[in-house]
């Protein structure tokens, strides 16, 4: 027998393994994969990119690199970031293996085995193995359409015997449930945590794939919010848009979180990959990503639209559901009387498969919802499988 440590037991990461392996299901119509489409990578313009690289830069792709990151991709990434209003100049970047080690990063800075940590319900699956794996006692907040329901908020901390050490978001087309949360409800959670101490993490993953332009001027980060007494750490990731090959991530946050986050980072593996962050900041520095931006932010409208018109057609009556503005989820509410892992077990007889609701709940338990991707499968999967998933719901009406 071995003496495995109490981290290894995270029931989501197990979710996340079988999760990862239904994604790419090569005879399987999944709508489980949160990830782009491989049609969708901009391969052409990294090969332009490379190949027009001078010999020293390509030796210095192979070469290990600062722990904080790629200097002149933290310097676009400033630029960047200074265009959504985030305060780059008096915070500091620290570029990471993707966003999820950001999340891990942040948690081991913070967090003790048994310190409480406030969640959303329903919340990123990668965000709850990394709280479980560090022993934290998960305490989480259900959301509405328009963002996390503050009384519930207010009355969970003051019933709370300890503080708790952070509160981890996703405000801008949430995974899985798709929603933004609206001007009004983001002021009023930072009045609530105003003054007391607790760190908010604003994770934002998806913020730049919206479907509407007119979008681009009420999807304001949190961390560009003035005259509230909250310190926002705020993680972006090039998952969504590059490509999760990529494993490039980034947290912007205060001096001192920099230091301790850098700390840990050079522990956890010295450097992200000096090969990436170079491809990545010529990306940035040419010009190339805003036409990119366009590009998926209209492929992905398509998809949505195809899989919103499907299930407009499909789906029985009493299945409810917000057509999102952005992202890549639809999030199906179920009746309370059914399971959504019974529908998934009777999908996949038929070569289907989706996230089950549970898997999304810190807690592990609530079980009344679906999580549909639209980004990952080929488009004339979506209608064939959404009829499948329909036939399968009203089995157990």
């Amino acid at each position: 027998m071995y003496a495995f440590s109490r981290s290894v037991n995270s029931m989501h990461s197990e979710d996340i393994k079988v999760l990862m392996k239904l994604s790419s299901g090569k005879s399987l119509i999944s709508f489980a994969g949160g990830m782009p489409n491989n049609d969708l990578f901009p391969i052409h313009e990294m090969d332009e990119i490379y190949n027009g690289l001078t010999d020293d830069l390509k030796k210095l792709c192979f070469q290990y690199g600062p722990t904080t990151g790629y200097p002149p991709l933290i310097a676009s990434l400033e630029k960047f970031l200074n265009n959504k209003g985030l305060p780059a100049a008096t915070n500091k970047i620290l570029v990471t293996t993707g966003s999820l080690q950001a999340i891990s990063i942040i948690t081991q800075e913070f967090v003790n085995e048994g310190d409480v940590i406030l969640t959303e319900n329903p919340c990123f699956v990668g965000a709850i193995s990394i709280f479980e794996t560090y022993g934290a006692e998960m305490v989480s907040i259900p959301i509405d359409k328009n963002g996390i329901d503050i009384e519930r908020l207010k009355e969970t901390l003051a019933k709370l015997d300890k503080k708790p050490k952070f509160l981890y978001v996703t405000p801008t087309f949430h995974n899985p449930a798709g929603i933004n949360y609206t001007e009004e409800r983001k002021r009023k959670l930072m009045e609530v945590l105003s003054g007391t101490g607790i760190v908010l993490i604003e994770d934002d993953a998806y913020g730049d794939l919206y479907f509407d332009g007119k979008d681009s001027k009420w999807i304001r980060p949190m961390k560009s919010y003035k005259n509230y007494d909250v310190d926002i750490i705020y993680t972006g990731s090039f998952s969504k848009i590059l490509g999760p090959g990529f494993r490039l991530g980034y947290m912007l946050a205060s001096p001192e979180i920099h230091e301790k986050a850098e700390s840990i980072k050079q522990a956890l593996d010295a450097c992200t990959s000096n090969f990436m962050q170079i491809l990545a900041n010529e990306f940035l520095s040419k010009g190339y990503l805003e036409p990119y931006l366009t590009f998926l932010r209209n492929e992905y409208k398509e998809r949505k639209q195809m899989m919103q018109d499907s299930l407009t057609a499909h789906m029985p009556s009493e299945i409810q559901w917000n057509e999102p503005r952005g992202g890549f989820y639809i999030w199906l509410k179920l009746p309370l009387t059914m399971k959504s892992s019974d529908v998934f077990n009777a999908c996949l007889k038929k070569g289907v498969v989706f996230v089950t609701g549970r898997t999304f709940d810190p807690h592990n338990v609530k079980d009344d919802r679906i999580r549909l991707s639209f980004s990952n499968m080929p488009k004339d999967d979506i209608d064939p499988g959404v009829r499948i998933l329909a036939e399968a719901i009203r089995q157990y009406l």
